[in-house]
């Protein structure tokens, strides 16, 4: 036990020393990997975290900005010596440990969070300390360093020709893989993750920084990131929200009408209802879900739902069909001060959104939630999809004069008498273009904020958005628009 008790140790102080010494941006690191946490788990109030592996509170602290003082957060450090700066902040606890277990007083844990703490000696004995830590159904994130990342390898070999080795023993993506599912977690989800490392400039770090997502989610590349990130839960899995309402501005309240589009969403369109209703149910006036002559049981949901809820009011629509003019057909029916859109898989993502009222809250008119902000966590992304983003921006910037980076979700925030003065005519995918340019050019003020898209599998299935036949109605908007600025 002492003997993993001193590996610990030195995982943490070797991780704090590079940090501090060789890492320039490790601040924005560790605050991005904080974010990158909240959103995995869509993070709660009141829900607990033990960050293992402390040091001397680095990453506390991008804990503590994240949760924004709304979540118990414990930091076992395997330093006795470890001096802390903010000992004294509300529901923040340090314990130094000898005994994983004992100094914890049989306590467990919503979330279990640490960097660069898993070793090849002692992993094994870990998680399944970790595993004793957690509540049922709780989850933990780990950064672990990848042996596979080239400069890494460059590193280690010359710090061991002047006679001062690496002494970590760090653990691949499949024996990671392996390691964790072993302990008994499920839903065990890796991927390589994070170009932005030495050597740096700050040129080099703002050209990394954007190439990052790139290389992220393409094949082989990826292989050679500076991080793996791994995540899994402990069973059960949690399938429901806790009652929590997260509803916590009253300008909103009763005032917001949620406009969601749907086709053959049975699977998530009650859950989707439900969950709104929970978190967010003071601010909303009504929910209007819009049917796209779906195929399957929505249409037989949505009127049960109706029966027993006054604010629910859904559409039926008749052919033809389309997002857009299922959106636009909803966008027409809102009553309320603001309308808020979004889509039925976005039920996870919940608990983000309070995010979009927060900044909508200090005056903002139309809020628009991003995928590709810096704080943004994209995983798993389909390399195709983000080429096409990312080369539709750019030229939108060109073409606009203007910095923004995603206005194609369809996660939105817009004041109702805004939207309805916004001319649109898209019939497809390529409305969410439509609508974050218009908004763009209405002068009215926006801001875009970070928020999550997570596939734990590398098959993305079947999808209705067909790039190449949608991907030209985005760029007949882009240059439709440009031309009746221009013109």
């Amino acid at each position: 036990m002492l003997e993993y008790i001193h590996k610990l140790h030195y995982r943490e102080k070797y991780r704090d020393d590079y940090l501090i010494e060789r890492d320039p941006i490790y601040r924005d690191r560790l605050l991005w990997r904080a974010q990158s946490f909240r959103h995995l788990v869509h993070l709660l109030p009141s829900q607990s975290i033990l960050e293992i592996g402390s040091g001397i509170g680095l990453f506390t602290n991008s804990l503590l900005e994240i949760s924004k003082g709304k979540n118990p957060i414990t930091a076992l450090t395997f330093n006795s010596e470890a001096q802390f700066s903010n000992k004294a902040v509300p529901g923040l606890k340090f314990i130094s440990a000898v005994n994983l277990k004992d100094e914890l007083d049989s306590k467990t844990f919503d979330y279990i969070v640490g960097i660069d703490m898993l070793d090849k000696s002692y992993s094994d004995w870990l998680m399944h300390r970790v595993y004793d830590l957690l509540n049922p159904g709780g989850q933990f994130l780990f950064y672990e360093s990848n042996p596979w990342n080239l400069f890494l390898k460059f590193r280690r070999l010359v710090s061991n020709l002047i006679g001062n080795k690496d002494q970590r023993q760090l653990l691949n993506q499949a024996d990671l893989n392996s390691l964790i599912s072993e302990a008994g977690f499920i839903r065990v989800f890796s991927l390589y993750n994070d170009f932005v490392y030495s050597p740096l400039s700050k040129s080099l770090i703002w050209l990394l920084r954007n190439l990052s997502i790139i290389l992220e989610n393409t094949p082989v590349i990826r292989n050679f990131s500076g991080s793996i990130l791994i995540h899994a839960q402990k069973p059960p899995i949690t399938k429901r929200l806790p009652n929590i309402s997260l509803a916590e501005h009253k300008k909103f309240n009763s005032s917001v009408s949620v406009v969601i589009p749907c086709y053959n969403e049975e699977k998530n369109i009650e859950v989707i209802i439900k969950d709104l209703e929970i978190l967010y149910g003071n601010y909303i006036y009504e929910i209007i879900p819009v049917d796209d002559n779906s195929t399957d049981n929505s249409r037989n949901i949505l009127e049960r739902l109706a029966k027993t809820n006054h604010i629910i009011k859904p559409i039926f629509r008749t052919p033809p069909g389309g997002v857009g003019r299922a959106l636009i057909e909803g966008y027409k029916k809102v009553e309320a001060e603001y309308t808020l859109s979004l889509d039925c898989d976005f039920h996870q993502l919940l608990p983000e959104i309070t995010d979009i009222f927060d900044a909508a809250s200090n005056g903002y008119d139309i809020v628009i939630g991003s995928r590709f902000s810096r704080h943004s966590v994209l995983l798993n992304y389909p390399l195709n999809k983000i080429i096409a983003n990312r080369g539709f921006h750019l030229i939108a910037q060109i073409l606009f004069k203007r910095g923004f980076r995603d206005l194609t979700n369809n996660l939105k925030l817009i004041r109702s008498s805004i939207l309805k003065d916004l001319d649109l005519q898209q019939n497809d995918f390529s409305i969410n273009a439509e609508i974050g340019l218009r908004c763009l050019l209405s002068g009215h003020p926006y801001i875009e904020v970070p928020i999550s898209w997570i596939n734990r599998d590398r098959d993305m299935g079947v999808s209705s958005f067909r790039l190449m036949e949608v991907g030209l109605n985005y760029w007949n908007v882009l240059f439709r628009l440009w031309k009746e600025q221009k013109f």
